[in-house]
């Protein structure tokens, strides 16, 4: 009665300490947000320095800092990659616990014919995985280092989604830029164009007048509806990475330009990408977590000893106590095949952290080079927009004076327009390459003082 006792509070011991089933219903409806959220959102715990340093407040519109800290928190992508975080830590905690101890039982009873014996015979032995002591801290160690480096690949995607939020607020700038100067444009050339209908009607003017001027008017609007499909897409892409509804408008606020950059500085930080970029440590740590894997294939090639030991009785009533000790023996298999793979693996990892640090020198190096180029061709094209713009105007009055026919004032506008719209494409190109270096190395970027005084000179 005692032993049968113990053996029930041992159970309910045992199922007491066991996990039990919560349902987790799917959710039917569309999770998207129907409006900005009006929330306060604790930054301190947010990817960037930047963003950390930044108060979120929906209250005043977004600034291109709001956007990116609301995609952080509310990108759907972002909600996977934790919950493989999630996953790749419960791995490492299930790595690191020690397996169960086995029990076996065997009953017999006698056969009928046989006289004189009635006693059931029963074996009761209890085992243990001795080999786990040895390769089991090499496979938590391993699982620990794959768990970092799942962190670090949620930290480097957040970083990824910083970028994506910092490129679709600046090409929205962009494009409302872009359609403010072209409708400016258009509203230009259609009274330009009435006023050349008007004069072909009483003859002061002639047809092929007319057909530049509507030439040029159908080119705008060709213009300006290519502009309003991007405009879209890149509101529409913006929506999708802060995880709202289509029908919410964003209150974009802010600017989104940035002064030159300061090379040298930008190259003094070089030497620290492999300290602070999360895709550079999170393939470290998959190195790690590989080269104890191929530490523990190594130790798996010795036998696997099972150690326990057993209590028996047989039919006649004797009672013996044993010992149990099983091992494999290595001669044909000796985990040859797992540790041939995880070298092979390993070295894989070796290479690819190489050739990540490489293109990352390399992507950061094509920028800073572009950069002084860009830079220059923005600063000539805003020179030309400035005499085209004095020219236009120029040109304006001799048009009213009839002293510049229609064809050249409209030629002349059209180079007006074409060289703000590159100046406006120049300047996105620049900024997202900005933003681009900005995630490579994982830092505001050390810009230099824009110099002021030419300026109030002119």
């Amino acid at each position: 009665m005692r032993q049968r006792l113990l053996a029930t509070a041992g159970t309910l011991a045992v199922l007491a300490g066991c996990a039990s089933y919560q349902p987790k219903p799917l959710d039917l409806h569309p999770g998207m947000l129907d409006s900005v959220p009006h929330v306060t959102i604790d930054t301190s715990r947010l990817a960037l320095p930047e963003l950390r340093a930044h108060p979120f407040d929906a209250t005043h519109g977004l600034d291109m800092t709001d956007v990116a800290i609301l995609a952080v928190a509310n990108n759907p992508d972002l909600v996977l990659a934790r919950d493989d975080a999630h996953i790749a830590r419960a791995q490492a905690f299930a790595a690191g616990l020690l397996p169960d101890p086995q029990f076996s039982s065997e009953f017999d009873q006698p056969g009928p014919k046989v006289a004189g014996s009635d006693t059931m015979a029963f074996n009761l032995g209890l085992s243990f995985d001795v080999g786990s002591l040895v390769y089991g801290p090499v496979k938590r160690r391993s699982a620990e280092a794959a768990a970092r480096q799942t962190d670090l690949n949620l930290l480097w995607q957040e970083w990824q989604v910083v970028a994506q939020a910092r490129v679709l607020f600046a090409q929205s700038l962009s494009g409302t830029r872009l359609l403010a100067v072209l409708e400016a444009n258009r509203r230009l050339l259609e009274e330009r164009y009435d006023h050349t209908q008007s004069a072909l009607a009483k003859g002061l003017t002639t047809a092929d007048v007319a057909i530049a001027d509507l030439t040029a008017l159908a080119g705008v609007e060709s213009q300006i509806h290519d502009a309003q499909n991007a405009a879209t897409k890149a509101r529409s892409d913006l929506d999708a990475l802060l995880n709202l509804s289509p029908s919410v408008k964003l209150d974009l606020v802010g600017s989104a330009q940035l002064p030159p950059l300061d090379d040298a500085k930008v190259r003094a930080i070089l030497p620290e990408l492999p300290a602070r970029r999360p895709d550079l440590l999170a393939l470290k740590a998959g190195y790690e977590s590989q080269d104890e894997t191929y530490r523990a294939a190594i130790l798996q090639q010795f036998p696997d000893i099972t150690i326990g030991m057993n209590r028996q009785r047989d039919t006649s009533r004797i009672y013996s106590t044993g010992t149990l000790v099983s091992f494999s023996i290595p001669m044909f298999d000796r985990n040859r095949g797992n540790i041939a793979v995880a070298l092979a693996t390993r070295q894989r990892l070796h290479d690819d952290f190489e050739s990540r640090l490489n293109a990352a020198y390399r992507n950061i190096e094509v920028i800073l080079q572009n950069e002084p180029l860009q830079q220059r061709q923005l600063a000539e094209s805003r020179e030309a927009l400035a005499k085209l713009k004095a020219a236009a105007a120029d040109a304006d009055a001799a048009f009213r004076a009839g002293n510049l026919d229609e064809l050249g004032y409209i030629n002349l506008r059209s180079g007006v327009l074409a060289k703000e719209v590159e100046i406006i494409r120049l300047e996105e190109t620049i900024l997202e390459q900005n933003i681009a270096l900005q995630t490579m190395i994982g830092s505001e970027l050390p810009v230099r003082p824009v110099d002021t005084s030419a300026g109030a000179k002119s």
